[in-house]
């Protein structure tokens, strides 16, 4: 039986903070552009401090390194926990361009992230609030502060023009 999420009115966000979101969120939509031109699905993280201080980015890799779980969030992750000599990066916010999976969800509660701060919803495998919701669930341990949405149709529009063409050039080469 799923638990219903925690029913708790987002905090206030003033004109200063949500210009910073924004302005991280674009950074993050830039190394997700990059990240699309190299073949990967076009998603970008960036972990900043509790000063706002960038501390790490990352773009999906999964295709390049072959790996499975070269997924921006985790490769933010990794490397913010390297750089800040922690696992525990209560003090970070996370920016992603898109709705974590349940295995970059997995390890953001894990991490004990302070923020997760994220472009648009995915309607296949979200894993913070569209499909599932493992912040809140009880699985979790870790209750995760989340706001999703910032220039959320950037981020969506983003996607879906990299996903439409690729189905063109499938489409051209006969697969």
């Amino acid at each position: 039986m799923a638990i219903p999420p925690i029913d708790l009115p987002p905090p206030p966000i003033d004109d200063r903070t949500y210009l910073a979101h924004r302005h991280w969120m674009k950074r993050a939509i830039e190394l997700a552009q990059a990240a699309g031109e190299a073949g990967e699905v076009p998603v970008g993280a960036i972990v900043v401090d509790g000063q706002n201080r960038l501390i790490a980015t990352a773009q999906n890799r999964r295709e390049r390194d072959r790996n499975p779980i070269a997924h921006a969030e985790i490769l933010a992750l990794q490397a913010a926990s390297q750089i800040l000599q922690t696992w525990r990066l209560h003090n970070c916010t996370l920016y992603v361009t898109l709705e974590p999976c349940p295995m970059c969800a997995g390890a953001i509660v894990q991490a004990r992230l302070g923020w997760l701060v994220y472009g648009t919803d995915d309607p296949k495998a979200g894993a913070i609030r569209t499909v599932l919701n493992l912040p809140d669930s009880r699985a979790s341990y870790h209750r995760l502060p989340v706001l999703g949405g910032i220039l959320e149709s950037t981020c969506r529009q983003q996607l879906q023009a990299w996903f439409a063409r690729r189905r063109q050039a499938s489409d051209r080469s006969g697969h």
